[in-house]
């Protein structure tokens, strides 16, 4: 079997593709298989995609990833599936997926972890328009398998396919986020929390700003808030320590914190969020609070963490976390075994696998 995996980003680049199927990569080789990748951005536009300028530059990246991917309609049928994470091409309808499906026949495994049929609230019209979302829809229809991050997703997916599987962002419990292979550094007289993401996810941040100030104003220096991202915070916090996102440091930094925190709005394009920061936080022993929204209260429950849809809510689970040391040692080993038993790689590979089953 040989599989075609087409992805946006240059691979080891971006969260969602190294946590759903790069992970994956050896499993495929054990089962006999091989496969090639071909991303649409190239990793010298990637390093400017997101940064402001350079306009000329990502236009030519634009055109080079089109190029990439008019070349591989030639290669397609050297392959026995197509998975495509996310879409073919970030612009324009789903030529290149009608191609594949319609015109040379490939079992196309689609795989998404947001909702990404939803336009994008802060794009313009127009470019909302260029985006084609209404793509996704098709895609479903056109695929022999869809992969879906959770229950919401899979749901949406049913409604083109039958042949829908939920599999979920996962994590290397073993090989990764695995607290015993990192040097854990002594913790000063402050308990640490602490919240990772994206420039596009900073956002899900301020509605929680009054709770950190109230919870700031009691307990002082004997807190601190930390932020590993790849963009500063402009919350207005005293206690507050940036810390620029690195996957060299990334096990590291998060090991810092003592609580991590996923504060969600409760609206549709959430409900898609796969969980990932809580995933993350769980794997490492680090209890959670998150917002119950989506596939967060499936993760987070009593016996692991806190969920909070209130600021009353969460002003209660932080300092319920705050003062005691041995209920956060508590919910954070139950939770790291959750991860381990339901969301990790070795307990999800035999789901991942079965997507290229014929």
């Amino acid at each position: 079997m040989k599989i075609l995996f087409l992805i946006p980003y240059p691979l080891g680049e971006s969260p969602s593709q190294r946590f759903r199927f790069e992970q994956y990569f050896d499993a495929i080789r054990a089962r006999g298989a091989t496969f090639e990748t071909q991303s649409f951005w190239d990793l010298e536009t990637w390093k400017i995609l997101y940064k402001p300028g350079s306009g000329l530059q990502k236009s030519i990246g634009l055109l080079r990833g089109y190029g990439r991917r008019l070349k591989m309609i030639f290669l397609a049928s050297n392959y026995d599936h197509i998975f495509i994470h996310r879409e073919c091409a970030p612009l324009g309808p789903p030529i290149f997926e009608w191609l594949l499906a319609k015109v040379l026949h490939k079992k196309i495994i689609y795989d998404f972890d947001d909702s990404i049929w939803l336009p994008d609230a802060p794009s313009g019209g127009l470019v909302n328009l260029l985006k084609w979302h209404r793509k996704v829809k098709a895609i479903c229809r056109w695929s022999h398998t869809v992969s879906c991050g959770n229950a919401y997703l899979a749901d949406y997916a049913r409604q083109f396919n039958n042949r829908v599987v939920v599999n979920p962002t996962t994590i290397d419990t073993e090989a990764l986020h695995n607290p015993v292979l990192y040097k854990t550094l002594p913790h000063p007289e402050e308990v640490v929390i602490g919240w990772t993401g994206t420039h596009s996810t900073l956002k899900y941040l301020d509605p929680l700003l009054p709770v950190l100030q109230t919870v700031e104003q009691k307990y002082g220096s004997r807190i601190r808030f930390l932020v590993i991202a790849n963009k500063p915070p402009t919350l207005p916090l005293q206690r507050l320590q940036f810390v620029p996102w690195q996957k060299e440091t990334e096990i590291e930094d998060l090991l810092r914190l003592d609580i991590g925190i996923m504060p969600l709005t409760d609206d549709l394009w959430a409900k898609g969020k796969c969980g990932f920061k809580a995933l993350q936080y769980m794997a490492l022993g680090i209890p959670a609070v998150v917002s119950p929204v989506g596939v967060n209260a499936e993760m987070v429950d009593a016996s692991v963490g806190y969920t909070a849809a209130t600021a009353t809510e969460w002003e209660k689970a932080l300092e319920a976390l705050l003062d005691d040391d041995t209920l956060r040692h508590r919910l954070g080993k139950k939770g790291r075994q959750k991860v381990v038993d339901q969301y990790s790689v070795s307990s999800n590979t035999s789901t991942f696998l079965s997507l290229f089953e014929k």
